[in-house]
């Protein structure tokens, strides 16, 4: 049982980070909520005009699935479903801003 709530956990937390948003407030864009459809993810992103960093963008965030994936592959390989379906719901409605995130697509 603590094993399936870590994995879900770590799952969840990984899917959270909104790399959309930090990317584009490290480049000087400020906040990509603001603009388009308010997501966070990378099609947003592409709205600044930015394609590199909309590209790394789609990048990191189908990576933090993909790390989610491999770290319960490694632990405990029956929760790899359950790893892929709460990274992208931490993509989606992240802890950090108020549960408003991306679409979930690339992760």
């Amino acid at each position: 049982m603590f094993l399936t709530l870590a994995i879900i956990a770590l799952s969840y937390l990984l899917g959270s980070i909104p790399w959309g948003l930090l990317l584009s407030s490290a480049a000087g864009l400020g906040d990509i909520r603001k603009i388009g459809s308010g997501n966070i993810g990378a099609t947003n992103v592409l709205r600044t005009g930015n394609k590199k960093l909309a590209a790394l963008t789609l990048l990191l965030d189908a990576l933090k699935g993909a790390a989610a994936v491999l770290i319960a592959r490694q632990v405990a390989p029956s929760l790899e479903q359950a790893a892929a379906l709460f990274a992208a719901l931490g993509h989606m409605f992240p802890l950090w801003l108020g549960f408003k995130g991306g679409k979930g697509v690339a992760t």
